[in-house]
């Protein structure tokens, strides 16, 4: 059913899909709004050295789009701001305490500078940067007997750009959590329609190419020469697209969700290392349609790629869904269970453990999304879920992605 002029209108605020679709015209506008917001606040403030409130908004909403990205910054920026403070006091104090010379307070800074900059590089990364900044604009006149006023209104400014841009974030929120799920979800759709396509293939055991196939494979194979498949080389290069397009929102995804990110590393390795088995089954397959293989063994196969292929759909379905569904076990077939297997030839049976392999992957991949499903779900949003259960039931099926 065609949308209408009123749902386009509305999409970007109720639908996520199509927020991640205009993702960089909604962050711009975004933007413009908060360093608006920020110059009001300025003008009703009149701190001196308000320009650092915007221009904190600009740095941590400049580059920044996803929620997750925006808070983890934030907080960045503001125990940075903190803990630069705290030192600052303290060496304010000890200048106005101790009676040292002024080389000696020039010594003490110089020192802290050091280790906090060796603190950043070996952990604290944008924390420590901050908390060294922070730090040396308010003692940065200390031997002409200032306390550093300055500096402190600039703290306070940094402070209010801060929450300026955490506030905004809720304007049209975009969250990595989301997007992570549907491009993981997108691949697993493709693998399986790839998969299918070479089930299929292998399936024509005299080597006649059925037309679902021909459709993936205008040009016939042979066992010497295997020509390319440009419809495939397109199909691969969307999904190792959307792998990419991946690693951009593990670390905001970590931070909304509250996912280890080392377990979120671990689901893309998997993912990327699913991708790999299914390009080598495809590799695999042309060669085999001229090779022998008997009744059993091919009756075995059928089954494997129709579990396979069903529980990457399934996955994929779950991904996507706004319901609390599980993932279910992968498949019960198990390779070690038909020792007929290991009668084959040679190219036969380096195909069943690529197949095995992937099953093994699709089982990992199924028990790490199962493991981490309260997490992501929660932070995808409960308000988006609620639209989407009435959506499907209104309508009576799942909104089609496009990524």
């Amino acid at each position: 059913m065609k949308p209408t002029l009123y749902q386009r209108i509305t999409a970007p605020f109720i639908e996520p899909y199509v927020r991640y679709q205009h993702a960089d015209v909604l962050h711009a506008i975004r933007l413009g709004m908060a360093v608006i917001f920020a110059l009001l606040i300025n003008e009703v403030t009149n701190f001196p050295h308000g320009e650092w409130t915007t221009i904190t908004v600009f740095i941590i909403l400049g580059l920044l789009q996803y929620q997750g990205a925006i808070y983890t910054k934030a907080k960045e920026r503001v125990l940075g701001t903190l803990l630069g403070i705290g030192i600052a006091l303290w060496v304010l104090w000890f200048n106005q305490h101790a009676g040292a010379w002024l080389w000696v307070d020039y010594a003490l800074i110089g020192l802290l500078s050091g280790i906090i900059g060796y603190l950043a590089v070996r952990k604290l990364g944008y924390t420590g940067l901050l908390t060294g900044i922070t730090m040396l604009m308010i003692v940065s006149d200390l031997g002409k007997n200032s306390i550093g006023h300055d500096g402190i209104y600039r703290v306070l400014n940094i402070l209010l750009g801060t929450g300026v841009a955490v506030a905004v974030t809720l304007i049209l929120p975009l969250k990595s959590t989301l997007m992570w799920r549907f491009l993981l979800s997108g691949n697993l759709d493709a693998c399986s329609s790839l998969y299918a396509g070479v089930g299929r293939h292998i399936d024509t055991a005299e080597g006649v190419v059925d037309d679902a196939v021909q459709k993936l494979n205008p040009v016939a194979f042979s066992v010497e020469e295997v020509p390319v498949d440009r419809a495939l080389v397109t199909a691969l290069q969307q999904i190792n697209k959307r792998l990419l397009a991946v690693r951009p929102h593990i670390a905001a995804t970590a931070s909304e969700s509250g996912i280890n990110k080392t377990t979120l590393e671990t689901i893309q390795r998997t993912h990327r290392n699913i991708i790999g088995t299914i390009d080598l089954l495809l590799s695999a397959a042309p060669r085999l349609a001229n090779i022998e293989i008997d009744e059993e063994n091919h009756i075995l196969l059928i089954h494997y790629q129709h579990e396979l292929t069903q529980a990457m759909q399934h996955m994929a379905a779950v991904l996507r869904s706004p319901s609390d569904e599980m993932f279910r076990p992968i498949t019960r077939i198990a390779v070690s269970e038909y020792p007929s297997v290991q009668h084959l030839a040679f190219e036969w049976q380096g195909y069943f453990w690529l197949t095995q392999t992937l099953q093994t992957q699709l089982q990992q991949l199924s028990d790490l999304l199962q493991a981490t499903k309260p997490q992501w779900f929660a932070a995808s949003g409960l308000g988006y879920q609620r639209r989407e259960q009435r959506r499907i039931k209104e309508q009576g099926g799942e909104t089609d992605l496009h990524l």
